[in-house]
């Protein structure tokens, strides 16, 4: 009885904690989740306030939706050079940024400072730059490939949204690097040193390996920024011009809100949920493999 009592009293200290979080967690992620695919199955268009059970219809038309397999594609180009560069240029910021340089915090609070700004108005801040800044810079010193904006070029919006992607993400996987580097025990770098490696040996052999967690992480945040990515994709280019930046995010939005078709919208949202799900869990399987051999 008395033993009974104990585990009464740990349940109810448990839930005194834990349960607000659980029921915000159920009421605001695993119920309307739940209700989404719901509406996966269902011809809703968003404002009625009837539905009907439709099957497996919509997913049916999610896969003869060519456009969203297109705006797919080219999400998956987008996330391949935006996880790339930002973790390149974020690795290469923290490791010089964690060598004692003079104000190396100032820097280190400069770079990150882009992550700050709101995706918004982070597009409308390079929406003029690239619409005015540059092409007058262009213009001016005679560089052919800035004297027109690159938002009215479907090739070049493309990289035009990357670069803005990589500018306001790279700071914040710099702070997650410089948190790993420090991380790295001074005494293994020391021997190294004594042993007379060079500081590309001691990268590659010493630092890179232990720095594995922190690229997991880095990675998995890239990826899913990068699948992500609406904001700054609206305000910066609205999916132009003729559809060249319109990434699988959007697609989704347009399709669900502005086509009134709300079923299928569910629908493709779910599929690509499922897409992105399964990349995350192999790339975090085969770094967690790396991370055992390190």
């Amino acid at each position: 009885m008395i033993a009974e009592k104990g585990v009464w009293n740990r349940l109810r200290l448990r839930l005194l904690f834990t349960g607000p979080t659980l029921f915000a967690f159920t009421t605001v992620m695993i119920i309307p989740f739940l209700y989404g695919i719901y509406l996966t199955f269902t011809n809703w268009d968003g404002i009625s306030t009837t539905q009907s059970l439709v099957g497996m219809q919509n997913y049916l038309a999610v896969f003869r939706d060519a456009d969203f397999w297109k705006s797919f594609g080219l999400t998956l180009k987008y996330v391949f050079y935006t996880v790339v560069l930002i973790n390149v240029i974020a690795f290469m910021l923290a490791y010089v940024l964690t060598k004692g340089l003079k104000g190396q915090s100032i820097f280190r609070a400069g770079f990150f400072l882009p992550n700050l700004v709101g995706g918004i108005v982070l597009g409308f801040i390079w929406q003029f730059i690239f619409n005015f800044v540059l092409v007058y810079l262009g213009q001016n010193a005679g560089i052919q490939s800035l004297s027109a904006t690159w938002l009215a070029d479907p090739d070049k919006a493309f990289w035009a949204l990357v670069i803005v992607t990589v500018w306001q993400n790279a700071g914040y996987m710099m702070v997650i690097y410089i948190a790993g580097l420090t991380g790295v025990p001074d005494d293994i770098m020391e021997a190294a040193s004594i042993d007379g490696a060079s500081g590309w040996i001691k990268l590659r052999k010493m630092v890179l390996p232990l720095m594995v967690p922190s690229f997991i992480v880095c990675i998995f945040l890239s990826l899913q920024r990068g699948f992500m990515v609406y904001d700054v994709n609206l305000a910066l280019t609205k999916g132009g011009p003729f559809g060249s930046t319109k990434m699988v995010s959007m697609h989704v939005y347009e399709k669900a809100f502005l086509s009134r078709d709300y079923g299928v919208g569910q629908a493709e949202a779910f599929v690509l949920f499922l897409m992105v799900a399964l990349i995350t869990l192999l790339q975090v399987y085969f770094s967690k493999k790396l991370e055992v051999e390190a």
